[in-house]
């Protein structure tokens, strides 16, 4: 953010309201073989290395018209003789001492090694690129061996030299590392593999214009490695390597598009060099704990952070994953959507939380559960991982099945139920097809569920339409849960020719195809879900009648179970459900004091619509509510991010207000009082940027307690034990008018109709927000008139509790948080520090 502070806390409010070298696995120290005729042997290869490199420069003068493509260094071929005797690669590699990292410049780089082959009888091959600069140096080597001997008596660099039986010009059959031959006489497409390099990928479109060759523009940047893809016969690439073009190897296509396309071989060597990299946290840190088909915890990238004690199972003898979805999760829920950015950087990982696993699905072998005992599982599934460990923790359920009330969609069942009296802080167990609720909510039990919105059961060219008929599935209806949906920013097809045609089905910043919404809820009194989207990545179609459903190109990179260094592709609301449950988990690590609630009304507090979310909301705005209310069912409050979600800056600051207070009191279950906020505005900056448009968002999230019986549940009032709300007061209204206006809207409520809300003009509005048990809207105004205003008032309307007069729940108190920030885009302006002198929060200073 230009001239202000980025990743400043958010400000709690109290007491105001009444680069890697190439490894070979299993090398130990090379063997040396031995050399009768040292002299003899030297010269040779001194002899071979002059002709290769003055062979080269022939070649390279010859072939070249143009000086940009005339190389600046030479590759050359190294072979062994004996596969006993492999060649000391690790002196092949060197660049300049300069101290900055951004000045040190390459003397001669180790390209590849083909091990031996001996069935073939084919030597082991090194091919190495030398800078012109530095090949006196590189010359020196072969010399050194001939003329020095060290204090042991040895030849000067014998465990190079003394291996090497020839030294050859590389030809471009050297840098082939595909299997078999390549194919010559045709035009094909072949991979080419660059070192990295600030031009490279541009040597290669000149190299392509000046042959008038095919060239893609897609470019895979790997940790050692730029890959791109050229169409040509062999013989007009055969001049490679005599180029500016920094080829290290080339390869019969397959398309890189991601570390997932490598061989089995490659991933793992990215996934030993990450492992090493990753700095687990403490033990006694937040936890995902995914509720599953389990985790194969033994995972080199997990296994640091999930602990043999935290891996439990309420189904078969043991939590380990045989089936890969748990698995998936676990590596999403661990590092998010940045494994790949994880896997090709070079820079230490540290995590802040940690995970736990509870299997509830059972594996193919294993007897599927009833319907009717998801609850109870769930329940179980709570107990064993709370009983092990006392860290605070995000329930990660990508699962879901169809809801037994197929013809109320929306409506609770025992599951979802289940969900939102576990979260309430309460215990359960089932009656018949009833839930019978142990004892009343306990704040400090609370816990957070984040459940992912279901996916589509099929696919269709208008995947909008797909989504909006197929309701959210059990138990994402749940009040209490936080419901995630998936969109998608994955929409650039492969590069593969195979694909030619083929497209991502959703644009950019649009629902994903996967995602399930709650439009067919209607307009009863369920909540509007989801509650958020997150990347769950794109399906493919031709154009015609295929699709593609879980191409990785248009997925995520986790974590596979095949074995413990695998790499596969994740999507669908499972996917982004996990991503989720991992950002209520760093919450937690960053603000320890901040309870479930909070934790939810802050990743949705964080959720903008994408600019093709936004255009749709405003058309639709224009229509009416209701259409306004089908997008919100669809889009959920949009996409978090982490950023958004952790940190305020000078221009965006967020307020949080944990409170409590009893909402119905005596035995005529009465409204005693509701509770009025005086937030600490920064009314003078406001005052000053006069015009300026600023913004206002109000998340309120609370728990509710669901009734036991079913029967209640297509009443209103009956689900949920209660309901809170909140108001703004009006840039012209004093605090009377405010608390009567208030009063006015509780009793309107109460008697079964709709509050009309005061004179801000809302995006979403009191008749549309107060669906649920988490309620947020936006006021976009002018910063004059938003400083007139600063309270808020927050007031319950009767549920259950009231209605039933349940004599255990009198004076029950109950808690809700409160979050309320205030942005806007003019530069130079600081709404933070002003807001937190009011709340004597001290503020770091940079010296000048």
């Amino acid at each position: 953010m230009a001239d202000g502070r980025e990743h400043l806390s958010h400000l709690l409010v109290e007491d105001r309201s009444a680069n890697e070298d190439f490894r070979r696995p299993g090398r130990g120290d090379p063997k040396i073989r031995p050399v009768e005729d040292r002299a003899g042997h030297g010269r040779g290869r001194l002899g071979e290395l002059q002709s290769a490199f003055e062979a080269a420069d022939e070649s390279r003068n010859e072939q070249l018209n143009e000086d940009e493509l005339r190389a600046l260094g030479t590759i050359v071929t190294l072979e062994g003789d004996d596969a006993s005797y492999p060649l000391k690669v690790d002196s092949l590699q060197q660049v300049t001492n300069h101290r900055k990292a951004e000045d040190k410049k390459p003397k001669w780089l180790l390209l590849s090694v083909l091990p031996a082959d001996e069935a073939t009888g084919s030597p082991e091959l090194a091919t190495v690129w030398v800078s012109d600069q530095y090949r006196p140096q590189f010359l020196k080597l072969f010399e050194d061996y001939l003329g020095k001997e060290t204090k042991t008596g040895r030849p000067g660099n014998n465990e190079l030299v003394a291996n090497i039986a020839r030294i050859r010009t590389t030809v471009l059959r050297d840098l082939w590392q595909s299997e078999g031959a390549p194919t010559e006489g045709q035009k094909t497409w072949w991979e080419i593999w660059l070192r990295p390099s600030t031009d490279g990928p541009e040597l290669v479109r000149r190299f392509a214009n000046a042959g008038g060759l095919a060239v893609s523009e897609r470019l895979v940047r790997l940790v050692d490695r730029d890959v791109m893809w050229l169409e040509s016969t062999w013989s007009q690439i055969e001049v490679l390597p005599f180029t500016a073009v920094p080829v290290a190897e080339i390869r019969r296509p397959e398309f890189i598009d991601s570390i997932e396309d490598l061989t089995v071989d490659e991933q793992a060597e990215y996934v030993d060099e990450l492992a090493k990299r990753l700095e687990p946290a403490d033990e006694v840190q937040p936890a995902v704990c995914h509720l599953d088909s389990g985790v194969a915890r033994t995972h080199l990238l997990l296994e640091g952070s999930l602990a043999p004690q935290d891996l439990h199972t309420v189904v078969g003898a043991s939590g380990f994953d045989l089936d890969g979805h748990g698995t998936k999760m676990a590596g999403l829920g661990l590092f998010g959507a940045n494994l790949d950015g994880f896997l090709i950087g070079n820079a230490p990982v540290p995590l802040r939380h940690r995970l736990e696993s509870v299997k509830i699905l059972p594996a193919k072998s294993e007897p599927l559960h009833d319907p009717i005992t998801y609850g109870d599982v769930t329940a179980q599934a709570v107990a064993l991982p709370e009983i092990t460990a006392s860290r605070r923790r995000a329930f990660c359920m990508p699962v879901s099945t169809n809801s037994d009330t197929p013809g109320n969609p929306g409506q609770p069942t025992l599951w979802s139920a289940t969900v939102d009296a576990l979260a309430a802080g309460a215990s359960v167990v089932r009656d018949g097809d009833e839930l019978r609720l142990l004892d009343a909510p306990d704040p400090a039990a609370a816990r957070l569920f984040v459940v992912s919105a279901g996916n589509v059961d099929d696919y269709v060219r208008d995947h909008l339409a797909q989504s909006d008929t197929s309701a959210i599935r059990d138990p994402g209806q749940a009040w209490n849960a936080l419901t995630v949906g998936a969109h998608t920013e994955l929409v650039t097809p492969p590069s593969d020719p195979a694909y030619a045609g083929w497209n991502a089905l959703a644009p950019d910043g649009q629902l994903s195809p996967h995602s399930r919404t709650s439009l067919l809820f209607g307009t009863r009194p369920w909540p509007i879900k989801p509650d958020i989207v997150v990347e769950g990545g794109n399906v493919l179609h031709d154009g015609a009648s295929l699709f593609e459903t879980d191409h990785a190109v248009v997925s995520l990179r986790s974590t596979g179970h095949g074995n413990d260094q695998s790499l596969t592709s994740a999507n669908a609301t499972s996917a982004a459900t996990a991503q989720a449950a991992r950002l209520g988990a760093v919450v937690m690590a960053t603000y320890p004091e901040y309870w479930p609630e909070t934790v939810r009304a802050l990743l949705v507090h964080a959720a903008e619509w994408t600019p093709a979310m936004r255009s749709e909301l405003d058309a639709a705005r224009a229509r009416g509510l209701e259409a306004q209310q089908h997008l919100l069912r669809r889009y959920g409050w949009g996409v978090p991010t982490e950023d958004r979600v952790l940190f305020s800056s000078d221009q965006a600051v967020t307020l949080v207000v944990q409170d409590e207070f009893t909402p119905f009191d005596g035995d005529d279950f009465k409204v005693p009082s509701f509770r009025l906020h005086d937030l600490p505005w920064p009314r003078e900056v406001l005052q000053d940027l006069g015009d300026a448009p600023v913004s206002l968002r109000v998340t309120l999230s609370y728990f509710i307690e669901p009734t036991a019986s079913r029967r209640g549940w297509r009443q209103r009032y009956r689900y949920a034990s209660h309901g809170l709300r909140f108001e703004l007061q009006d840039p012209l209204e004093n605090e009377a008018q405010f608390v009567q206006r208030v009063n006015r809207e509780a009793r309107t409520e109460e008697g079964g109709g709709r509050p009309m809300g005061g004179q801000v003009s809302w995006l979403v509005g009191s008749k549309q927000r107060n669906y649920g048990s988490l309620h947020q809207d936006i006021w976009e105004t002018s910063a004059a008139e938003l400083a007139s205003t600063g309270r808020l008032a927050v007031y319950p309307v009767g549920g259950w509790w009231k209605n039933t007069k349940k004599r255990e729940r009198v004076d029950q108190s109950v808690r809700y948080s409160l979050v309320v920030s205030l942005k806007t885009e003019a530069t130079g302006v600081d709404l933070y520090t002003p807001v937190a002198n009011l709340l004597h929060v001290p503020i770091e200073v940079s010296a000048t």
